[in-house]
Formats: structure tokens, C-alpha cells, sequence
């Protein structure tokens, strides 16, 4: 299998599988094992060009509950990917926030402490800051 581990930002390590699209997941796990998968969990979906696609086929065909995570916008507050697209498709919607890096209340956005301007800029605490 594909497996891979990903860690949160508080060092939680969790087992995952990294594909470059959602319609290989089932492929690459297996036939068997996915039909024994009640939840399928989507991080970066941001990412995911066929999630669109994806999430009603394993939600509403293959009765999965599908929780996907992901940025809806870009560091100057443009939409990025298609995580907005699938809000009307979804049973509930929960917009997290952050902590604020200078005040302590709530960061509702993310932003760029670099002069960088491609949109896809992986990295952590030295690159982004909640505001």
C-alpha cells in the first residue's frame, strides 16, 4: 500500500495514504479494504482537482462519510482549489480558525511573511502567520 504518516502541528502522527488524485483511493487500497472504510478523511484538500467529483460518488454511492479539510483560500485571500465548490454538496460546514499571532483572538486568515507570490508555497510557522 501507499501508506505514508502525516503530522499535525501539534506532533500528532497518524498513518495516511498520499495519491496525487482521489479517484485512484480505492484502486490503491484495495477493493476488499475499501469497503470495510466507513469514513474517509481528506486533508489539503485544496489540492485534490476531482474532489468534486470524489465526494458525492463515496459519500452518496458508496455511503462513506467523507471529511475533507482544506484552505478555501489563497494568502492574499483569493479562492484557491475547489474546497468552496463542495459546500452545497455538504450535510454540515465547519470554518476553523486559528489563534491570532499578535492579538491572541481569533486568525481568520493566513498570511504570507515572505515577498514570495506563487500560490502554492509549502512551509510552516517561517513562511505563514495567523492574523
Amino acid at each position: 500500500m501507499w501508506l505514508d504518516v502525516i503530522v499535525t502541528h501539534d506532533g500528532t502522527k497518524m498513518s495516511c495514504m498520499a495519491i496525487p488524485v482521489l479517484s485512484v483511493f480505492r484502486e490503491r487500497l484495495g477493493a476488499e479494504a475499501y469497503d470495510k472504510v466507513d469514513v474517509i478523511g481528506i486533508d489539503e484538500a485544496q489540492f485534490s482537482e476531482d474532489l468534486y467529483d470524489f465526494c458525492p460518488n463515496a459519500a452518496d454511492r458508496d455511503r462513506k462519510t467523507v471529511i475533507v479539510a482544506g484552505s478555501d483560500g489563497d494568502y492574499v485571500g483569493r479562492r484557491f482549489g475547489s474546497v468552496l465548490d463542495i459546500i452545497p454538496l455538504a450535510d454540515s460546514v465547519t470554518k476553523l480558525t486559528a489563534r491570532c499571532e499578535l492579538c491572541g483572538q481569533r486568525a481568520f486568515f493566513t498570511r504570507r511573511k515572505t515577498s514570495e507570490k506563487q500560490t502554492e508555497l509549502i512551509g510552516g510557522a517561517d513562511i505563514y502567520i495567523s492574523l
